[in-house]
Parts: structure tokens; sequence; C-alpha cells
């Protein structure tokens, strides 16, 4: 295998790092986790490798062990093997370690690598947005096909014992309520149990514990928002939560972050707009409800440090907490019309269908 020296330019990385590359690899590497959906994942990747090779896909695979496996695994396919297409098998956390192993290299440009999910289970948020199916063999399709959309990334700064930590997110983040359901979630996950219901019953038991939490929340430099809160959803997309659309107004590739906050409301009326939580008209409903967008987001809890935040079903450390938007970032492999299942099924992305790569 060739090996050259090249000296990569890009914005968000070193220009002056001298890196020593690999030649490209053109296979797709396929990013296996097999505990995603309570185990679902591995018990069925050998049904959807065969679907994989069914379409001529040509890939090489591999099975995370631990967690943020998937980070380290892309980061060093990148950089010492060349590949450039991955295919990650799991949930929106799978989608977001392999997220943050293309974004934690410094070796190519991200707008160089392209992206696709085989979504697991029931739950993954990222894929609503694109009506990606749950059939194995209509996703080996989809990534066959190669229809791309050039998807804007968040990027989030949190504090870890005083030191900031940086992590990536292809779909949303959240905190307040949202971030306890998803560690009260994430424990249930560890006990083997998950579904729909349990995850519900989830969030009726954080109601009655979450602690109302003061926050001042700053868009583009502006405070905006100076109040006790429930919930604070952040976005490229409109899902989190599990199917909840929390964010319905937002376009993955606009250069801006959608924020929606919940200040503090009854249990009762939570409960009575669960529906309307779901699709999206909440937020015209329930006038404890304010929604925000902007470039930079920054939150402050009073008292300071008293927020965590989870990122795509990871529980991250504590506030201060600043967004930002990086604006089409990574190609990012969708059906190429709406409703490419074998169901068809209303598109929930026509605002911004046209502007996607062809």
């Amino acid at each position: 295998m060739k090996i050259y020296v090249s000296i990569v330019l890009f914005s968000i990385f070193d220009p002056e790092k001298l890196c020593v590359m690999t030649e490209t690899n053109s296979k797709w590497l396929v990013v296996v986790n097999p505990m995603a959906s309570v185990g679902k994942s591995g018990k069925d990747w050998p049904i959807i490798k065969q679907m994989l090779i069914n379409e001529g896909i040509d890939f090489d695979d591999v099975m995370t062990e631990y967690p943020r496996h998937a980070i380290e695994i892309v980061r060093n396919a990148i950089v010492e093997k060349g590949y450039r297409k991955f295919i990650a098998v799991g949930g929106d956390g799978t989608n977001n370690e392999v997220i943050n192993g293309i974004f934690t290299q410094d070796v190519v440009p991200t707008t160089e690598i392209t992206m696709a999910a085989c979504p697991i289970g029931t739950g993954n948020d990222w894929r609503r947005t694109f009506d990606i199916p749950l059939e194995y063999d209509e996703v080996a399709k989809i990534i066959k096909t190669g229809h791309t959309f050039v998807h804007d990334i968040g990027k989030l700064t949190y504090y870890n014992d005083g030191d900031p930590k940086i992590r990536f997110f292809l779909n949303a983040a959240g905190t307040g309520l949202d971030e306890m359901v998803c560690s009260s979630t994430n424990l249930m996950k560890q006990q083997g149990k998950g579904g729909t219901i349990r995850y519900l019953i989830s969030v009726v038991k954080c109601l009655f514990k979450y602690k109302i939490t003061h926050v001042q929340l700053s868009v583009d430099d502006e405070m905006v928002f100076d109040d006790s809160i429930l919930s604070l959803s952040i976005g490229n997309c409109r899902y989190n939560g599990g199917g909840m659309m929390m964010m319905p107004n937002a376009v993955p590739d606009d250069g801006l972050l959608d924020v929606t906050v919940i200040r503090k409301v009854s249990i009762f009326k939570f409960a009575a707009n669960v529906k309307n939580i779901y699709d999206g008209t909440f937020i015209n409903k329930i006038k404890e409800v304010q929604t925000f967008r902007g470039k930079k987001i920054h939150i402050v809890s009073i008292p300071p440090h008293s927020l965590m935040v989870e990122t795509e079903g990871e529980n991250l450390n504590n506030s201060p907490f600043d967004f930002e938007i990086l604006p089409k970032a990574i190609n990012m492999v969708i059906p190429k019309e709406p409703g490419q299942t074998k169901k068809k099924k209303k598109s929930r992305f026509k605002k911004f269908k046209k502007k996607s790569k062809k």
C-alpha cells in the first residue's frame, strides 16, 4: 500500500499539521454495536450482513466491544486504513459514536466522508426525520443507491470536573427532564429492559422526581430566556426521546440549531399533551413552551453546574453548555425519494429535500 504525505487544510483542524495518510480504501466499513436495542443488533447482524451482500455492497465489518469503542474504531479506520465510508448498525448512540470518530480525527476533511445508518429497534430518532425504514433489505437498497444529503453537525462543549470537553452530535441533545429520562432509560437497558412502554413509564417516574432548575439561555450572544425549565431540547433534526417531535421546525442543513424550552408545567398538563408532543403540535398548544433558533447557544444553570446533558442517548456532565453548528459538514445517505420503503409514508422532510445532494 502506497504511503504519501499531504498537508490537510481544513478550518476546524490545525493547518500546520503534516499528516501521513494511507491510500483511500474504497470499501464501506460497517460498525456494528451488538448491544444496541438490548442485544437485537448483535442477533440480527447476520441477516443484515446478507442483505448488504445481496445488494453487492463491498464492505468490511467490525463489532464494538465496549462503550465509545466505535469512536476509536472509526478514527483509526480513517487515519490508518483510509476508509471514507461508514455504516453504523445500531441506534442513535451508535450513530453518535461514529460521528465522533469522524469529527475527532484531523487527517481528512469531514466533507469527504460518507455515513449511512442501519437502524435497529424502534427508538432511533435520527432516521425519523428522513423516513429511513426499519426493514433491513430496504436500508440495504438505500445504501446501494448512495443518495446523499449534506448534513449539519452540532458541537457541544460541556464540563467534567471543571475541564471543558467536546462532543459532536448528528441529531439532538437535551437537558433537564430530557437528560434525567435518558439516564433512567439507560439504566433499564443495562438491566435488559427496553421498549416504548417502559420509556413512557420512565418519563412518568421522572416527572415526579425532577427538580425544576433555573437557566439562562443565550442565542447568538443575546439572552433570550431567564427562567426555570422542565426540559430543554436542542437539535439539527426533529425528533428526540424515542419519537417525540421536540423540534418540529428543524431543518438539518439550514446552518441553525433549533431549541425547544418547556417551562414548569403541571404533571397533569404534560400527560394530557403527550400526543401533541409526539406530533410536534405541542409548541403551539402549551403556553409554557418557547422555541428559538440560532448558530450558537449558551446555557448557564442556577446554581452553577447543576445540570447534566445528553447527546443521542449518552449522559454527559455539567453545565455551562455551549452549542454551535457546523454547517454542511458530512454526507449522510438517505432515501432518494420520500417514503422509499415498502410501505409508502408521508414525507417529514418536504421543506429541505430539494436541497439534498443529487
